[in-house]
């Protein structure tokens, strides 16, 4: 699903990832991120896709909300978990976005 965003300027967290092999409660704790982003302030959506590279963005109000976000506890340690257990490698990239547009039937 597309996240519906308000006008710009807001921000973009790009997340893109190549992950290690297994589960290891990814899924789970992947789907509780979800549920706390959204309940940050300042959190305007997400879309995520996976193929080979995972690519998720999460869509934020301010640099204010995504610093609050990346200090939020949970995160934290998923984080770390991450580092650890899911991942091969990773980069996150933040963005301005000053201008969107779209179409839809």
């Amino acid at each position: 699903m597309i996240a519906r965003t308000p006008a710009p300027p807001y921000y973009a967290v790009i997340f893109t990832s190549i992950r290690t092999e297994g589960d290891n409660d990814y899924t789970i704790t992947a789907d509780k991120m979800v549920e706390l982003a959204q309940l940050q302030e300042g959190y305007l959506g997400i879309e995520s896709a996976r193929n080979d590279i995972g690519i998720t963005v999460s869509y934020w109000k301010d640099l204010e909300a995504i610093k609050q976000w990346k200090m939020q506890l949970d995160h934290t340690e998923a984080r770390e978990k991450g580092r650890i257990t899911w991942y091969q490698q990773f980069k996150v990239r933040i963005s301005k976005v000053e201008r969107d547009y779209g179409f839809e039937k």
